[in-house]
């Protein structure tokens, strides 16, 4: 059970990590149009994130 949650994690903390690596681009038009969905998705990644724990933490209790 424990490796499932810290395999989740690390799955949620990469996919954060990538998404600002490819908002991270030279072109200066590109961060313009893309700022207010790097900030959006920045916000779903870490509502997923919270929701994900307190999911598990609800499965063990019952379990």
């Amino acid at each position: 059970m424990t490796i499932s949650v810290i395999i989740i994690i690390i799955l949620a903390i990469v996919a954060l990590v990538g998404t600002i690596f490819a908002a991270n681009d030279k072109d200066t038009n590109y961060n313009k149009k893309t700022k207010g969905n790097v900030t959006r998705l920045t916000l779903i990644y870490a509502v997923v994130l919270v929701i994900s724990l307190i999911a598990v933490g609800v499965y063990i209790v019952a379990g």
